[in-house]
């Protein structure tokens, strides 16, 4: 593909290693834009708007670049399961999500500002749990850090201890749905 330059407006080196996989150059300039907990919103549209100050906020310093701004939460019946505040949230949130289906949504926002160019949009993966006694939700958070997780789990670290199934895409449980980015991308070759 042939893009402008390309920034990645996060800090998450699993959003980079998945950018990485499309053989892109990119930088990666981690955006200051604070996240917006709004209970108004859907999932769709909060992941969305995330997405959009992360990825306007780096390209407001950059505005010759195409910027990519992502933003993921793990809902479980519209209640926002964000990053746990510590590791007693990262339990409670893994003993509410055991045994049941669950979605995680991306939002994913690219802006290129000299172009006056824009694209917006989301991702949904069903993610169903194991049931989970006690003794495996506290050998899980022994193994990982869910501190810095939506959700307090990542399905690409010991994800086999935690998850029975999911339906979409399993890069967006990750953190960027990289088939519909690389998509989205094509649109954009200069």
């Amino acid at each position: 593909m042939n893009l402008p330059p390309l920034i990645l407006a996060s800090a998450s080196p699993r959003r980079a290693e998945l950018l990485r996989q499309l053989n892109l150059e990119f930088q990666v300039v981690a955006s200051d834009a604070a996240e917006i907990f709004d209970e108004q919103l859907s999932p769709w549209e909060l992941c969305q708007l995330n997405a959009h100050r992360k990825a306007r906020a780096v390209a407001k310093k950059h505005p010759d670049a195409l910027v990519l701004g992502a933003d993921t939460l793990v809902f479980l019946d519209d209640e926002v399961m964000g990053k746990p505040a510590n590791l007693a949230d990262a339990n409670r949130m893994l003993a509410r999500l055991q045994g049941r289906k669950h979605q995680v949504v991306t939002g994913v926002s690219l802006i290129h500002l000299r172009a006056y160019r824009e694209r917006t949009f989301a991702a949904s993966t069903d993610v169903t749990f194991q049931p989970l006694p006690v003794k495996q939700i506290k050998l899980y958070l022994a193994k990982t850090n869910p501190l810095d997780k939506a959700g307090a789990y990542a399905i690409q670290e010991h994800g086999e201890m935690i998850v029975a199934e999911i339906f979409g895409s399993y890069s967006n449980v990750v953190g960027l749905p990289i088939e519909r980015v690389e998509e989205e991308l094509k649109a954009w070759t200069i």
